[in-house]
């Protein structure tokens, strides 16, 4: 069997793709699908969150194993070892693929069609419009002022510590500092 599956993003007009891919292929296979129908590389840690018919996020099926110790008892679906079948029975199944994970920003995968009979395989897009969104928002820093701040030391001092210009080493006094033998913090 066939699944048709549609994705769209809110943040881009006109952005739309569509992919057929077999009903035996892993969410791993269709993560690559989505990324090279838009041009991303595969550096990032995507996951898939199956949806209700609200866009509610329910299970998470994540690129890595990130279980953590204790919670083992815990369902943890990873893309690898889970294949489309077994979160997919109908049309209309929603996702959201997390496609830029320090953002949260997601595509919004929608089953279109079940086809029975046909197999793939390897996905095909079969429809595709617009441009994708950049796949991760880096923030802007500006380092432009702090270049011209050069070195907070005048060129006297370069290499010197604040006020150890000042310091005479024949003037400390040891004794004027207690130090405590104790063990005890």
């Amino acid at each position: 069997m066939l699944y048709r599956i549609k994705f769209i993003c809110e943040e881009v007009d006109g952005f739309l793709r569509e992919i057929k891919i077999d009903s035996d292929a892993t969410f791993l296979d269709l993560n690559k699908a989505i990324l090279d129908s838009c041009g991303y590389p595969d550096d990032q840690m995507t996951s898939f969150y199956v949806c209700d018919e609200e866009w509610e996020r329910q299970q998470q099926i994540t690129r890595e194993d990130v279980s953590e110790p204790g919670h083992e008892d815990e369902d943890l679906y990873v893309m690898e070892a889970t294949r489309l079948n077994e979160f997919i029975e109908d049309e209309e199944q929603k996702f959201q693929y997390v496609f830029d994970p320090f953002n949260d920003r997601v595509f919004y995968l929608d089953v279109k069609e079940l086809i029975p009979g046909e197999h793939l395989d390897q996905p095909v897009v079969s429809r595709s419009q617009g441009n994708p969104p950049v796949q991760v928002e880096h923030l802007e820093l500006d380092f432009s002022a702090a270049a011209g701040l050069g070195s907070i030391f005048s060129e006297e001092e370069s290499g010197e510590f604040y006020g150890d210009r000042d310091f005479e080493s024949d003037e400390f006094d040891p004794e004027g500092f207690e130090i405590s033998e104790r063990e005890e913090y």
